[in-house]
């Protein structure tokens, strides 16, 4: 393994406000730069109170400006969402300020539900036409001829990094064809993990931006003093995921000493499921559940995640998790 980044959804936690997720995605993203943090990702969701970062792009900036050395990107961008053109003369826009150091991951999915993603798309096309769409925003980033018809100014010229992020086969075999890094979303899907970075591995083409694969998976990270601080720490991404797939989503929750009694058995099994690529607990808990995730999987580099209530316990988990992964990788 390469490097160890991270991967905030800008959680808005009950009782406060889309300005203090805000705030504290930045002092976050400090932290995590002096923790070791190789990249700091964020992630398009749209029409849902607990998450700030729908205008991923704007985030982005923010927290580029904010920084110094650390990569800066989306975790990614939901592509059929936008116009090509529109994310190349973003991202474009974003390196010509920052230089390389921004990142452009992009998904299939909407990143939200269907009356909010019509209102996204206004004309929703039946046809699948991501593997296009990809290609043409590469097109848009890199050098193409002043005489081009359409470019995108600033993004002629910049080759921002292009990944393709998935849960399932679809996102492997297109970054495997394309000859692009990949990344996995484990920290909430993964079911098909083993096999999407087998498919990946085995069919990947060499390209003009990668020799070799280079894949990514993200997992779950809470930690703290002790056990159980961190799974009462924790209980508030399982409570506000229960809630997602009970048709309830809203703002981050507090934590609770006991999730069974507030969640149903088979919503709870479900949610375990869901968020079972992850390490909770101790130091050295922590370092346990992460090493064996990481001899496991064998991943170029692993894309950390975690929300929890109090800012000041999510830093420290961070931190706590930063460290472990800088044991781990020396």
């Amino acid at each position: 393994m390469q490097h160890f980044s991270l991967l905030d959804l800008s959680p808005v936690p009950e009782g406060k406000t889309t300005a203090d997720a805000l705030a504290n995605t930045v002092a976050l993203a400090r932290v995590a730069e002096n923790a070791g943090y190789h990249r700091y990702w964020l992630a398009e969701h749209h029409n849902m109170a607990g998450i700030a970062s729908a205008a991923t792009a704007v985030v982005i900036g923010h927290v580029a400006a904010a920084t110094r050395t650390m990569r800066i990107g989306a975790g990614g961008i939901m592509l059929p969402n936008h116009a090509p053109l529109v994310i190349a003369e973003q991202f474009g826009t974003l390196a010509t300020l920052y230089g390389d150091r921004i990142d452009l991951g992009l998904g299939r999915a909407p990143g939200t539900d269907m009356a909010t993603a019509r209102a996204l798309r206004r004309h929703m096309a039946p046809e699948d036409s991501f593997p296009q769409d990809v290609q043409e925003l590469i097109g848009y980033l890199g050098d193409m001829p002043d005489g081009a018809g359409v470019r995108a100014i600033p993004g002629v010229g910049t080759h921002v990094p292009v990944w393709i992020l998935g849960s399932s086969l679809y996102g492997a075999q297109l970054a495997a064809h394309l000859g692009l890094p990949y990344a996995f979303a484990s920290h909430f899907a993964p079911a098909m993990l083993e096999e999407a970075l087998s498919v990946y591995r085995t069919s990947f083409k060499p390209s003009g931006i990668l020799s070799e694969p280079y894949a990514m998976l993200a997992a779950g990270g809470c930690a703290a003093q002790t056990d159980e601080e961190a799974q009462v720490l924790r209980s508030s991404q399982e409570l506000a995921f229960a809630r997602l797939i009970s048709g309830q989503p809203g703002k981050l929750p507090l934590p609770v000493q006991d999730v069974k009694a507030h969640v149903p058995a088979p919503v709870l099994a479900r949610v375990k499921q869901a968020l079972s690529c992850s390490a909770t607990g101790s130091p050295s808990t922590v370092k346990t559940q992460l090493s064996a995730i990481i001899d496991k999987y064998k991943p170029d580099e692993i894309l950390v995640t975690g929300m929890i209530h109090d800012h000041a316990a999510r830093v420290r988990s961070f931190e706590i998790v930063g460290e472990v992964l800088t044991q781990l990788l020396a």
